[in-house]
């Protein structure tokens, strides 16, 4: 397979700024970031008894080394760009051409280009590449953790992780190992959140400036875009931002509806900002020019007493199930659009533990504790089913030794308030 160095003539190559080597706030220590991150990586590694992981998706690469790289682009077109982590060694498969962006990284012992295996990159020759893929990723592990290891896999092509199964190792699933090492943040992790949302709290006060009837769902939702953009972040990954009737219910994206006067407009931000962390609270705005309705401002104190209640009620050491038993009730009236979760892990995107209502927790809840150095979501969803708007609201927190710090310090609506 051909292989591109695209820089290989140049001289300049000193000059170029590594992604997330530098920060401009030099109270964060990116190293011990780094550092920390890879070593919940490999803690987690050995109480499975996994010896390898072979990371594809970019969220957990650039947790477990740092580095980034297209992240959109290589989560759905993989494997091509991956990392093999041992007890003792990183490798950093990068994307062809792209390898000057893993150098430099304390967590990366060796930079090699990736092999694409995918069938936009290999057409009728997938089969091959895919065989040929796992030969050499084989031998790979072989010579780092010897023969019948068991491995860790994850979000790759089904004829890749076939082949790879036919090497002769023990091969489970990544994603319980890495998001148990994910769930549980350090001191230097969470200047990383607040930075994160400090600059996304910048880009909502923007878009809640903006609101005009008149303007387009799409015209204000790129007002956050700009800003998240300009002060560092990546991207934001959900298009939630509706207005009036399609405020209810939710998750409907963000479109091309006119926002009328005196409507509602829902919002949750779901930023992957600075450092790659994520920030996640939910408002809900008043569009004027005239006050809320009185069935708006009954949504809304509605949605702000169940969050209030639920981040009330939050302590380490408390069980998941004790939560969902504990947790605020929902009004028949609202219980069938409510949000499909009570609260929900948060990190570099949305992540374990999901805390679910009572009600849904026979059906799809799991036990699990709740445990200091956890950041969670508090999520409310406020409408009746087939009847006008609803009230979107969330709050992002931290679990302390001791309750909850709050984390999202964006206000809410005092005239939905009142």
């Amino acid at each position: 397979m051909t292989m591109f160095d695209w820089h290989a003539e140049r001289s300049d190559l000193d000059g170029i700024a590594l992604l997330d080597t530098e920060t401009t706030d030099a109270e964060i220590d990116l190293v011990a970031v780094r550092t920390y991150r890879q070593g919940r990586v490999r803690a987690k590694m050995a109480e499975f008894g996994i010896a390898a992981l072979v990371l594809t998706d970019a969220v957990n690469i650039r947790y477990a080394t740092g580095t980034r790289n297209m992240q959109v682009f290589t989560s759905r077109n993989q494997p091509s760009r991956y990392l093999v982590l041992t007890q003792d060694r990183s490798i950093l498969h990068e994307f062809t051409g792209a390898e000057h962006l893993g150098e430099g990284f304390e967590t990366v012992d060796e930079v090699r280009p990736s092999m694409t295996a995918s069938f936009v990159a290999a057409g009728e020759h997938i089969a091959e590449r895919e065989k040929a893929w796992a030969r050499a990723m084989g031998a790979l592990l072989r010579e780092l953790v010897g023969a019948g290891e068991k491995i860790g896999i994850e979000r790759i092509n089904a004829g890749v992780a076939i082949a790879l199964g036919g090497e002769g190792f023990e091969i489970v699933d990544a994603q319980q190992p890495v998001e148990l090492a994910r769930a549980i943040k350090s001191a230097e992790e969470m200047k990383c959140v607040n930075a994160s949302l400090r600059a996304t709290e910048v880009g909502v006060a923007r878009l809640r400036e903006a609101i005009r009837p008149g303007l387009t769902e799409n015209e204000l939702w790129s007002v956050l875009h700009q800003a998240v953009i300009a002060q560092g972040g990546d991207y934001v990954e959900t298009r939630l931002l509706n207005s009036g009737g399609r405020t209810n219910p939710w998750f409907q994206e963000t479109g091309s509806k006119v926002i009328g006067e005196n409507e509602l407009i829902a919002l949750d931000t779901d930023v992957v900002g600075c450092h790659g962390y994520y920030s996640d609270f939910s408002r809900t705005f008043h569009a004027g020019p005239g006050k809320p309705s009185e069935t708006q401002r009954e949504l809304y104190k509605t949605a702000h007493e169940q969050v209030h209640h639920n981040m009330g009620i939050i302590r380490p050491g408390m069980t998941f199930r004790d939560y969902a038993e504990a947790a605020w009730d929902i009004p028949k009236k609202y219980h069938a659009h409510r949000y499909y979760l009570s609260a929900h892990g948060c990190g570099m995107t949305g992540e374990y533990p999901y805390l679910y209502h009572r009600g849904d927790f026979a059906d799809a809840g799991y036990d699990g504790v709740i445990e200091p150095g956890m950041t969670l979501c508090v999520e409310s969803f406020i409408g009746e089913e087939g009847k006008g708007e609803g009230v979107k609201l969330e709050q992002q927190i931290l679990v302390t030794d001791t309750g909850i710090e709050l984390l999202s310090r964006f206000p809410f609506e005092e005239s939905l308030l009142a």
